[in-house]
């Protein structure tokens, strides 16, 4: 098998011929969109190990917003091509691939977007994502999904069942892998047990809500807009609350005086005091975001008194996203969209992501 190309040693894609993408042109500034553009970038020329994904649908997350504004892990070098996620056919490898060893070129996959040095002992004992040179597409020196064409390590191609629609599979790397590994890994959640997830609306907290339910878990959730608590009840919620301290009391008394077992903390500040109140002794609070406001007040006497555990995470692993590409093909899961947008209206389907009214993932058509 051919060891995964990573990103030690300034290894990365070449490039070649244009091609169209959304791009960061600049970043900063009081209006991130101002900072984007469609334009033509340079076709990629992958090395070996590598492959050419020939993107169909890509969905938007919050952190394109973020790179907009050039907060990302590696400073921001315009033009940046966006987008994490993506899905589309297999085109080509990179010469000297040993290509019967992956995906047939014509093959539909799913992009895993998370790419790791290969090298460290963390991706050598399988556990690539405590890699310290772990990378996101369309975080530098890797470009984003938003382009006609994107290149990978060919260890990252997750075969694509006919059963399931590029626009499903668009919506899983980021916001439905995120929330898998919350619920299940860190937060180790079973049937019968309960969780508050908060901002609902938001892609990884409606994520969040649809697979808790199918995991067999009662589910509370909090936003504050009415519309958005009605929503998360029509995913399934129990109850709805909103974000205040004061919400704690109801929530402990919905779950019999106990407190939920576990928050999905996506918020930060404005919600941080409720999960420490919300969550039952014992119980886990899961980060994978601080939309809100990253520095809360830590409350470390109520973290050791009530033994509460604060366990950080993002994304997940590549076998946790054939997992749930698994049960889209089953029909078990159906991954939400809010809206779908031509690829020449890039900037609408950003625009309608940053006015915060949406109910699940925004898709691009590539």
């Amino acid at each position: 098998m051919v060891p995964q190309v990573g990103l030690r040693g300034g290894v990365r894609p070449c490039y070649g011929a244009p091609m169209r993408a959304v791009v960061a042109a600049r970043v900063g500034g009081d209006e991130p969109l101002a900072n984007l553009d469609i334009s033509d970038v340079p076709e990629p020329d992958p090395p070996a190990g590598w492959a050419v994904v020939r993107v169909a649908v890509a969905s938007l997350n919050h952190h394109d917003i973020w790179t907009l504004r050039g907060v990302s892990a590696a400073p921001v070098e315009p033009p940046q091509v966006l987008g994490t996620d993506g899905a589309g056919f297999v085109e080509r490898y990179g010469e000297g691939t040993t290509v019967g060893d992956w995906p047939a070129p014509g093959t539909r996959v799913l992009i895993f977007p998370v790419v790791t040095c290969g090298h460290c002992v963390a991706c050598l004992s399988d556990e690539a994502d405590s890699c310290r040179d772990l990378r996101t597409l369309s975080e530098p020196p890797m470009p984003g999904t938003f382009a006609e064409r994107v290149a990978i390590p060919a260890a990252n191609l997750i075969p694509l069942p006919d059963s399931v629609d590029f626009g499903a599979a668009a919506c899983l790397p980021t916001a439905y892998l995120t929330a898998y590994r919350m619920l299940f890994h860190r937060a180790r959640l079973r049937p019968g047990m309960s969780v508050l997830v908060h901002g609902a609306g938001g892609g990884v907290a409606s994520a969040a809500i649809i697979l808790a339910r199918l995991g067999g878990c009662t589910v509370y959730a909090t936003s504050r807009d009415e519309a958005k608590r009605q929503f998360a009840l029509d995913l399934g919620a129990e109850d709805v609350f909103p974000p205040v301290r004061e919400s704690g009391r109801a929530i402990i008394a919905a779950t019999g005086g106990r407190g939920v077992d576990a928050v999905i903390e996506t918020v930060g500040e404005p919600t941080w005091a409720l999960s420490l109140v919300a969550v039952r002794p014992g119980g886990t609070v899961v980060v994978s975001g601080a939309t809100g406001g990253a520095d809360p007040p830590a409350q470390l006497r109520r973290i050791f008194f009530r033994r509460i555990q604060v366990s950080g995470t993002s994304m997940g692993s590549r076998g946790e996203l054939r997992r749930l590409v698994e049960l889209c093909a089953t029909g078990a899961l159906q991954p939400l969209i809010s809206g779908r947008h031509p690829f020449d209206q890039a900037r609408e389907a950003f625009a309608e992501m940053a006015r915060g009214d949406v109910r699940g993932k925004i898709l691009i058509d590539i």
